[in-house]
């Protein structure tokens, strides 16, 4: 896709998504239980996508590849091995705001 509002409802129906590394697609796509593909662009500069693929990758969330890699992934991929994604706890960042800020 080029621009859409909300890939939400691509998501439910998906299967297997393939995608760029942004922080959103990726978060979006692991928050869903969905497995995911993360295909890095090499290409640009200071790329802080490839940071976070790798670091997905080392975790065991997604597979990662580049573009001339995908067709290799896509046939030996294995999805039994890729590890659920642990919801977020939006309330201990919330306290740990307020400690910060001094609230608490």
């Amino acid at each position: 896709f080029h621009f859409k509002d909300s890939l939400a409802e691509d998501l439910w129906r998906a299967d297997l998504v393939i995608s760029h590394a942004g922080a959103g697609s990726c978060l979006e796509t692991l928050e869903k239980g969905k497995p995911l593909i993360v295909v890095t662009n090499e290409k640009l500069m200071n790329n802080h996508q490839l940071e976070l693929a790798k670091q997905l990758h080392r975790d065991g969330h997604v597979l990662c590849c580049n573009c001339s890699t995908l067709v290799e992934t896509l046939q030996s991929m294995d999805l039994s091995t890729l590890k659920p994604f642990p919801p977020g706890q939006p309330e201990k960042f919330a306290l740990f705001l307020d400690k910060v800020v001094g609230f608490q």
